[in-house]
């Protein structure tokens, strides 16, 4: 191990805690290899390695998770029982810690109520200032938030004082919910004609939902026996009553077999069971079926502002709360720069930092009113950072995952200087990164390998910048990689053409995308990349899109699940062993009885962290024993699923256990770089570059002559992009057209074409300010891309 200055870390000989160093002695988390580091305090450091080299096992789920749970324990276990039981690390000693406070890349959450405004505090504050200030008065604040609707009661009372009397009461709260709405902004339509097919009676299968068999119960059942319709007429013959009952009856108690069932119409049923559910979480055939069968559509009565008519009739200076929401940001800001009012000045005060912040971590082209979901990672990431700048707290641990995410080299400085402000404070600042320019301001760099998975786990290196340069490592070794500009790029096979794109900040904007070539779009952050490229390529087939929604999965997902590999692996037990292939999941006929095919026993001990412990009869292989008697290739399931993708390929791609569906799922999942991952680890324990490569894989098998990937490079160490850009090319090569939405430098100039939207963000962007072959862009430098990429290849 190359390191500078450090003491034997295997010794493990008790010391005094040094309040100057966070001390880890035997961490053991997921992949870690009961390392031992010591990380001064009040000092910037960054941690290096490979995706999956345990970098995030090591920073966020030993050090700031053991901080987290320690304090949740300062307060009564009353209060403990409402917060999330966290069990302590796998670690030996932990000394020196302080408050760790976490802004880690977790999308924000989906909510459709949830907005940038909401999430950050803003829009409690104007709520407050327009209830203050706003003409005509109109009431509380409540009056301002379109969560809250407005509710009116009236009754009689008893009033136990003296004699007992009865008195007329009533209540009203005004609250600022558009009641077409509720609050959403948008309204949806079901077509009618997804959902089942009125040709059809009930009893010949109408319905085309689904998971709606006619078998069943609790769906097709119990309006078939319900007794409200008759099941062997047609649906289009259905009367005016037996369609309203069909389609809009309240929730009804009937009998169907003797057992009692509730009854309710079709669309508030859909409502209830589909799209009360967040969409990201649904699996891909419902969430198809959801997308075809709903529309949304802006609400014609709020016209999209969520507010009810009086919330967005009082106004200050001419502006309502919803013009203001709608703002840019930084020209909000500018707005309330302008209000000279003493009475509210304090709050005034208080809402400007909030938005300067905004501004000045380069998000000042977003608006309040932009749902939180709709965020990139990094802009998420970036929305958490802001109630942390200008913060008095000291001496506090900041623990960030990647800030860079999202960012153009141009906006990298301007986040470098927030970290050293924060470190500059007093603080100790934890950065895991991949970035050679934060990697550059760190001062001191923690190297974790020398692999992925089972192959690292271990520290390669400590100590400084320049001796990470010269010490051989994984990382040191790339540090200084610069891609070089193609000598020839590809020529063009066709066109993609958008003509007048409009959408969010675009400025009616033509473009021709070129096909058959690797196309870049770059640009700063709010320039318009996603909207020109998500928002207006023309939806239709052979379009492959891979955006930074993230992969949701518990610990019973794993590779071999959300690929779609098990499938063939089952069938191909099947066949050897002459049974089932349901027998083959742990999530079906084959699961341990005693864990339910968990692989863990877990014992809920209330407001303490819940215990889990190796199932005793699995012994954690999560199947049955006498599943385990059936082998293929000399192998039971359990072994299969244990084993890495790289062993995986050669087991299934010869011998007795030769399955091509399984080996080419195998080939795609070893092209994006995770040939270290084992097919049955849960997806909860992947980092999120390998979460992306698994979506990456996923969608190559999808038949489409256009790949669109947003950011690919998200979470990829200097190492693992020049492989990234292989795959690219063999994509190209083979006939598709990939068009990358990407900052990286060593992507755009791997191009063939870079299509360069600006100049700035927000409505300072949205326009093409350059279009062609990176050479050029480079000669021309005209842009702040152009500048940048020149520095890059030296240029």
């Amino acid at each position: 191990m190359s390191q500078e200055t450090r003491t034997d870390p295997q010794s493990p000989a008790p010391h005094a805690a040094s309040h100057d160093v966070i001390r880890v002695h035997g961490a053991r988390e997921n992949n870690l290899k009961d390392i031992s580091v010591e990380i001064p305090k009040r000092q910037l450091t960054v941690f290096t390695g490979v995706s999956g080299s345990g970098k995030s096992s090591l920073v966020f789920d030993t050090i700031a998770a053991e901080s987290q749970r320690l304090i949740n324990e300062t307060y009564s276990a009353f209060v403990q029982g409402f917060m999330p039981t966290l069990a302590r690390p796998e670690v030996d000693v932990l000394e020196g810690l302080t408050t760790a406070i976490i802004v880690d890349q977790q999308r924000m959450g989906a909510d459709p109520r949830s907005t940038v405004g909401t999430a950050t505090d803003a829009n409690a504050m104007l709520r407050i200032l327009f209830s203050r200030l706003g003409q005509p008065h109109i009431g509380s604040p409540q009056a301002f938030a379109f969560n809250v609707p407005t509710v009116r009661a009236s009754g009689a009372i008893t009033v136990e004082r003296g004699a007992r009397k009865a008195e007329r009461a009533s209540f009203t709260r005004i609250g600022g919910m558009c009641t077409r709405c509720e609050g959403r902004g948008a309204v949806s339509d079901i077509d009618l004609t997804q959902l089942y097919d009125d040709s059809k009676s009930i009893a010949e299968g109408a319905f085309t939902i689904p998971g709606w068999k006619s078998d069943s119960f609790w769906t097709v059942r119990v309006y078939a026996e319900s007794g409200l319709l008759d099941p062997d007429k047609p649906i289009r013959d259905f009367t005016k009553k037996e369609m309203q009952d069909f389609l809009y009856r309240e929730p009804i108690k009937v009998k169907v077999e003797g057992v009692n069932l509730t009854y309710e119409g079709l669309i508030p049923k859909i409502q209830k069971s589909f799209l009360s559910k967040d969409k990201e979480a649904m699996q891909p055939h419902i969430r198809a079926f959801v997308e075809r069968a709903v529309t949304f559509t802006t609400c014609p009565e709020c016209d999209g502002t969520r507010l009810s008519e009086d919330a967005r009739s009082s106004k200050i200076s001419g502006i309502s709360i919803a013009e203001a929401c709608a703002m840019q940001i930084s020209d909000l800001a500018e707005w309330v720069r302008g209000l000279d009012e003493p009475s509210v000045a304090p709050l005034l005060g208080k809402l400007l930092h909030t938005l300067d912040s905004f501004v000045e971590i380069g998000l000042g082209y977003l608006s309040l009113e932009r749902p939180a979901g709709t965020l990139s990672g990094g802009e998420a990431q970036r929305v958490k950072m802001i109630r942390h700048l200008g913060s008095a707290l000291t001496d506090v641990t900041y623990v960030f995952d990647e800030p860079t995410i999202g960012l153009h080299p141009h906006d990298i400085q301007r986040m470098n200087d927030l970290l050293l402000r924060l470190r500059d404070k007093g603080n100790t600042v934890l950065v895991v990164e991949h970035k050679p320019e934060t990697i550059a301001i760190a001062d001191r760099v923690v190297d974790l390998g020398p692999g992925a998975g089972t192959g690292g786990g271990t520290v390669c290196f400590e100590g400084t910048v320049e001796g990470l340069r010269s010490s051989g490592t994984i990382t040191g070794r790339h540090l200084d990689d610069r891609a070089t500009l193609k000598e020839k790029v590809r020529k063009a096979t066709g066109t993609l053409e958008i003509r007048g794109a409009t959408a969010n900040n675009l400025v009616d904007v033509d473009v021709d995308i070129p096909l058959g070539v690797l196309t870049v779009v770059t640009g700063v952050a709010g320039s318009g990349k996603s909207s020109l490229i998500h928002g207006s390529i023309p939806a239709r087939a052979g379009v492959v899109s891979i955006d930074q929604a993230g992969i949701r999965g518990s610990r019973r997902s794993n590779p071999a699940t959300y690929t779609g590999l098990l499938d063939p692996i089952r069938k191909a037990f099947a066949k050897a062993n002459g049974v089932k292939p349901a027998l083959f999941s742990a999530n079906s006929e084959g699961a341990c009885p005693n864990c339910n095919g968990a692989g863990v026993v877990f014992t809920d001990l209330g407001m303490m962290a819940g215990v889990s412990t190796t199932c005793e009869v699995c012994e954690g292989k999560r199947f049955e024993a006498s599943v385990l008697d059936h082998h293929l290739g000399g192998r039971d399931i359990s072994e299969v699923l244990a084993m890495p993708v790289t062993e995986a390929q050669e087991f299934f791609g010869a011998g007795e256990a030769r399955t091509p569906a399984a080996h080419a799922i195998l080939d795609r999942l070893a092209d994006v770089g995770l040939g270290y991952l084992s097919l049955g680890q849960p997806l909860t324990t992947l980092s999120g570059g390998e979460r992306q490569r698994l979506k990456l894989a996923t969608h190559m098998a999808n038949k489409g002559g256009i790949y669109v990937l947003d950011e690919p490079t998200t979470g990829l160490h200097l190492a693992d992009v020049e492989h990234l850009l292989g795959l690219l090319d063999r994509l190209v090569d083979a006939g598709k057209s990939v068009i990358v939405i990407e900052h990286h430098q060593a992507v755009m100039a791997h191009a063939d074409w870079i299509i360069d939207l600006g100049p700035g963000a927000g409505h300072d962007g949205g326009r093409i300010i350059f279009e062609g072959t990176p050479a050029d862009l480079v000669t021309a430098r005209s842009t702040l891309t152009g500048e940048h990429l020149a520095a890059y290849v030296g240029a």
